[in-house]
């Protein structure tokens, strides 16, 4: 069993360089499926939830070659098997878009209900209904979601949520579709502008992306490209919470600033120094830190994927700061964690009443999910003593070479690995 030691306090210094962001590679990966030629992306992050795509794709019968350790240069000119393994499909929520691309290439498509993190429903009734717009049949049989078109036509969909999901995968299934798509209430997160402007330099005609209405007209053809995906704005958000939760400072390089705007706004109220830059951000924090409110809310809201990162941040700061989480169910099963480390917070379903401050203390703890895991490891840097965190794995789902960056910037951890405990066959 793997775990990461943290001995603390240490507050970060210096420069840390951001990889490409996941959830943009987890829906572009994907997309190359529609291709007839070859695609080269750049800014690959290298993380274990990539690796899996790749597994699929070439369990698919795509080509899959690494032609340096962030350029991945793929083939799906004789990929023919519509359906996903499942051992595979069940690790990660984003295989979830193999059945928008495989529908459009094959016709037909088999993908295990989504897996990855278990902080709540994932439900797939938009994915469905969009497909079902597009002139699909949809099933769901065994743990598995089947779907099938013998043509897909252009169609009016209106998303009776707003869902990053569905948006990126009803826009997979529909370029290619006879006609004209209009999505309305779409997400409007980074990463699907990424993916249209991906799907474009292949020649699709999507127009809208970033805003509440898409509009997609179908064509014939697309061919291979060569594409840089954007930096990752978690990653970078990551890092800056944990420059101001250590007292550090630290420049944050390749990123996109005006993606981080949310982040940055929260981090200036809770008393850090944010400085901006053409690629990057300083973050650095002298003082103590000061209580916020926060709710996450879909693109341009406070993001999701950073709530448990700020709540470890706050439990930190002066006075009594009310945390909301306005898009799952079940994001703070963390919080136990936190209250290991010395943390005082109380949840009552969606919301979360974190009195500071407290003084991060070590503990033995445990990743229960990406940003969770993340969020601990944090603490775990601003905590007095020797921190054991298990269920790593979880962390470097989303995280490239967070151990070596971290050491980086000063931080003192590493890995190790405990051999498991086998027990003796019962006489």
């Amino acid at each position: 069993m793997e775990k990461f030691v943290v001995e603390g306090p240490a507050p970060l210094q210096g420069e840390v360089t951001i990889s490409g962001a996941k959830n943009a590679a987890a829906a572009i990966i994907p997309a190359t499926i529609l291709a007839q030629g070859k695609c080269i992306i750049e800014n690959i992050p290298n993380i274990s939830d990539i690796t899996v795509l790749f597994k699929i794709l070439r369990e698919l019968g795509a080509q899959v070659r690494m032609l340096d350790k962030s350029t991945v240069e793929i083939d799906t000119s004789y990929l023919t098997e519509p359906v996903v393994p499942y051992d595979l499909a069940r690790c990660m929520r984003a295989s979830y878009y193999l059945l928008g691309t495989l529908l459009t290439r094959c016709n037909q498509a088999s993908v295990s209900m989504p897996g990855g993190c278990n902080f709540g429903v994932r439900p797939i009734d938009q994915h469905m209904k969009g497909f079902e717009a597009l002139g699909a049949s949809v099933s769901i049989d065994s743990g598995m979601i089947n779907v099938h078109a013998d043509m897909l036509l252009g169609a009016h969909i209106y998303f009776d949520v707003v869902s990053v999901g569905a948006t990126i995968n009803v826009m997979l299934a529909s370029v290619k579709a006879k006609g004209i798509t209009i999505l309305e209430n779409c997400a409007k997160e980074p990463h699907i502008v990424d993916l249209a402007n991906f799907l474009n330099s292949m020649g699709a005609d999507i127009r809208g992306a970033g805003t509440d209405v898409i509009k997609i007209h179908g064509v014939d053809l697309l061919h291979g490209t060569t594409y840089s995906i954007i930096p990752d704005q978690i990653e970078a958000g990551t890092y800056m919470v944990a420059a101001a939760v250590t007292g550090g400072d630290v420049l944050i390089k390749n990123v996109i600033p005006k993606h981080l705007e949310a982040i940055t706004e929260k981090l200036e109220k809770a008393g850090a120094q944010v400085e901006e830059y053409d690629d990057s951000v300083r973050v650095c924090r002298t003082g103590k830190l000061k209580k916020v409110n926060l709710k996450t809310m879909p693109h341009p809201g406070f993001p999701t994927d950073m709530q448990p990162q700020m709540t470890a941040l706050l439990a930190l700061a002066n006075g009594t700061s009310i945390v909301t989480e306005g898009v799952w169910d079940n994001r703070f099963r963390y919080v136990d964690e936190l209250r290991r480390m010395g943390a005082h917070i109380q949840v009552d379903g969606k919301v979360a009443v974190v009195e500071g401050p407290c003084q991060y203390k070590a503990a033995p703890v445990r990743a229960v999910d990406l940003r969770a895991g993340v969020a601990v490891l944090i603490a775990a840097m601003a905590a007095e003593g020797r921190t054991e965190i298990e269920n790593i794995e979880y962390i470097e789902r989303g995280y490239e070479n967070i151990v070596e960056k971290l050491i980086g910037l000063g931080a003192k951890i590493h890995r190790t690995v405990e051999p498991k405990i086998t027990l003796p066959e019962a006489l």
